[in-house]
């Protein structure tokens, strides 16, 4: 690799560490980018070697956050438990899975999710009078843990998004409270999927703790700013981010 090649991966390592901690979908921007730097390199080497930075970067965010913002950890700690095993379970059938599979579904459920959003301008921002049940816990446990756990190792994009939207419709959380506690998941489903990967062989290990720097330098900017700028910012943001990820698949899918 050359220098403007390794320029070009730490800034887009640090662009996606900004954008994870605000939203999450850091992936669609990075995977694409390993994808082109070494094109004879299987899809699950990028898979692979994207973990490491996503792991020290949604790690960082998720300590970022929960020093300044109020954690559920009657949820959270049961739902990361989960999403170790499930995301390494993920990762183990990456390779067996077509991803144009999910491509149709995932853009589905993100138009859905951006049009939602945009046309209900005070969900995630004003807090919403809503009895949490035990099954309401429960469910956003099996959601988050189980569910969204696999689908980061198997897949991937738009992790971050689908736990914000989950958390929010089913806790009666706001967006920045969401956006904190889907990195503490987030962090664990791609912990669980980095082991494989590296059991795999499938890790470039110098390259990823080098993106590593860069995506925890972003996500430490990231979540400043979300923490700064509130619910609202976030909103925003995962509006813009939800657009260029359908926009992004659908290239993938159809071009």
């Amino acid at each position: 690799m050359d220098l403007y090649e390794v320029v070009g991966l730490l800034a887009a390592a640090t662009a996606a560490g900004w954008v994870d901690a605000v939203v999450g979908g850091g992936g669609v921007l990075l995977i694409p980018v390993l994808l082109l730097a070494f094109p004879t390199y299987s899809p699950a080497v990028a898979l692979g070697t994207n973990k490491i930075a996503a792991v020290m970067g949604t790690a960082t965010a998720a300590y970022m956050y929960q020093r300044r913002t109020e954690l559920d950890r009657s949820v959270l700690l049961p739902a990361a438990g989960l999403a170790v095993p499930f995301g390494a379970l993920g990762a183990l059938s990456a390779s067996s899975v077509p991803t144009s599979y999910f491509r149709p579904v995932i853009m589905g459920l993100l138009i859905t999710v951006a049009l939602f959003v945009a046309f209900r301008p005070t969900f995630g921002v004003q807090q919403r009078n809503v009895v949490v049940t035990p099954r309401r816990r429960n469910t956003a446990i099996l959601v988050a843990g189980v569910g969204i756990g696999f689908y980061d190792g198997v897949f991937g994009p738009g992790v971050g998004t689908f736990l914000i939207i989950s958390f929010t419709t089913l806790l009666a959380t706001r967006f920045l409270e969401s956006a904190a506690m889907a990195k503490v998941i987030n962090a664990s489903s791609n912990l669980g999927a980095l082991a494989v990967f590296a059991w795999q062989g499938n890790v470039l290990w110098a390259l990823g703790l080098g993106m590593a720097v860069g995506n925890i330098a972003g996500a430490m900017i990231g979540s400043r700013t979300a923490m700064k700028r509130g619910s609202g910012f976030v909103r925003v943001v995962l509006v813009v981010v939800v657009t260029g990820m359908v926009a992004k698949m659908g290239f993938d899918q159809f071009a």
